[in-house]
């Protein structure tokens, strides 16, 4: 057996005790067939540790070790996750998966320029520095394509250019190394990394995911098994803090929602009246564009706007009634959600807008009202990654769910497996809008009806 360097946290002084209970255990379970030069990343709440060791890596028949891919909007991510369970000798209902180092690489300057995602950029972007990213996860991992078990990538939705990226990469390393490729849903795979940081974490539960195109409130049954309960019927609540930010003048290069929430907390939120949408329809469903004109009415209507403190005040007001917004939608989906499923207890919150700490704070009220439990995945896996990418695969192949090793040369012709616009569950009946037609044209069938199709065909 090779030498082990003990666990150390990296993050948070507290963590220590944690590190001393696995180093305990290392001194006497750890096998030599996992020691590596390796860095392994656990997650603790959201603090991370580190593994190192002295010898080369030998991977486990029994361990699973996929590599994810994320192109599908303005992040190009990719990770190695393993399941490893049993790790620690549980091999129960505690997850002791292991996550490499995963590589983003962000946007910004296109963010900065363009005031948005300007998909033809994002594409070339993209092609830019895909086989870089890919590289450097496999690098950090001290792996090859051959250690793979296989290739999972989001193949929707999101902007088709820029997913058409991720695929062909992920098709082509699957190709080369002779393995399943594993196309996943995006919102499943933020609403499932959450059982990835959460060992607690059961089916069924309440999901609500946020983020700049994503408005869902979903109840989440089973692997590829969701009710839509509700979703925006215009804009999302990321979009809503992004225009809002760009109005005010803000600096976007690192998002317009943690711009907005860092000038939010200097102003008064109860300085402008802004009206809570949607509170006469008694459903599930969200709008943000009549909250984005008001927002823009305000603005112009102040000549001293200029002022920063006139500017925090509009953020903070803003944030409030966005998020109160949130806060009465979740309110009545928990009701529906245990009139189905009496024994949900969770409700995670996942997805970019994830990441907001005031809309942590204002959803733990929510929760402990309805005496649930909030899980929220650390802010780095909130946003766009590999890793929620990796992990949904691994729930899918576990399943039996993958398609077989494309091949090594695919045709100049070839038709890639694209869904730019893929529901995630089957619509809940007291979920459909009273306030307008939600916009259908070229929807794929939802990622629900597809698995109940292929189950139903195999009876």
């Amino acid at each position: 057996m090779g030498r082990v360097k003990k666990l150390r946290s990296i993050t948070c002084t507290p963590c220590i005790i944690k590190c001393d209970e696995l180093n305990a255990k290392l001194d006497k379970q750890i096998p030599s067939m996992f020691l590596s030069y390796v860095c392994y990343i656990f997650f603790f709440n959201e603090c991370f540790f580190s593994l190192e060791s002295g010898s080369s890596r030998s991977l486990d028949r029994e361990e699973l070790v996929v590599l994810g891919i994320e192109t599908s909007c303005d992040d190009t991510a990719a990770a190695v996750v393993s399941n490893r369970r049993g790790f620690y000798g549980q091999w129960g209902n505690t997850r002791s998966d292991c996550i490499f180092p995963k590589h983003n690489i962000q946007q910004a300057d296109l963010l900065s320029r363009y005031g948005g995602v300007a998909p033809k950029m994002a594409e070339e972007a993209h092609s830019l520095v895909i086989d870089q990213v890919v590289q450097q996860a496999l690098d950090a991992s001290n792996l090859t394509g051959e250690d793979l078990s296989a290739v999972a990538v989001t193949i929707g939705p999101g902007l088709s250019l820029c997913l058409r990226v991720g695929v062909t990469k992920a098709r082509r390393v699957a190709g080369r190394f002779n393995l399943p490729i594993i196309g996943v849903h995006h919102m499943e795979a933020h609403a499932l990394v959450a059982r990835l940081v959460d060992s607690d974490l059961q089916f069924p539960f309440l999901a609500l995911l946020i983020s700049g195109g994503h408005n869902l409130l979903i109840l989440a049954r089973d692997v590829g098994h969701y009710v839509q309960l509700g979703t925006t019927i215009d804009d999302a609540i990321g979009e809503a803090y992004d225009k809002t930010a760009r109005w005010l003048g803000l600096n976007i290069s690192k998002g317009g929602g943690p711009a907005l929430e860092e000038l939010a907390r200097e102003g008064d939120s109860d300085s402008v009246k802004f009206k809570i949408p949607m509170r006469q329809y008694k459903d599930c469903n969200f709008s943000y564009a009549g909250l984005k004109t008001q927002v823009r009415l305000a603005i112009e209507s102040r000549s001293a706007f200029q002022d920063r403190k006139s500017r925090a005040d509009i953020a903070a007001s803003f944030q409030r009634v966005a998020v109160l917004h949130l806060e009465e939608k979740c309110e009545r989906a928990i009701q529906w959600a245990k009139e189905m499923e009496p024994s949900i207890n969770c409700l995670v919150v996942s997805g970019g807008v994830a990441s907001n700490q005031y809309i942590r704070s204002r959803l733990s009220y929510v929760v402990e009202r309805n005496r649930i439990r909030l899980v929220c995945p650390p802010p780095k896996l909130c946003t766009d990654n590999g890793v929620m990418v990796a992990w949904t695969g691994i729930e899918h192949f576990l399943l039996g769910r993958f398609d077989q090793p494309p091949p090594a040369r695919e045709p100049e012709d070839y038709v890639y497996d694209i869904r730019p616009r893929w529901p995630l569950g089957e619509e809940y009946l007291h979920g459909k809008s009273e306030a307008r037609s939600l916009k259908r044209a070229r929807m794929h069938p939802s990622l629900t009806s597809i698995f109940k199709s292929s189950a139903q065909q195999n009876n």
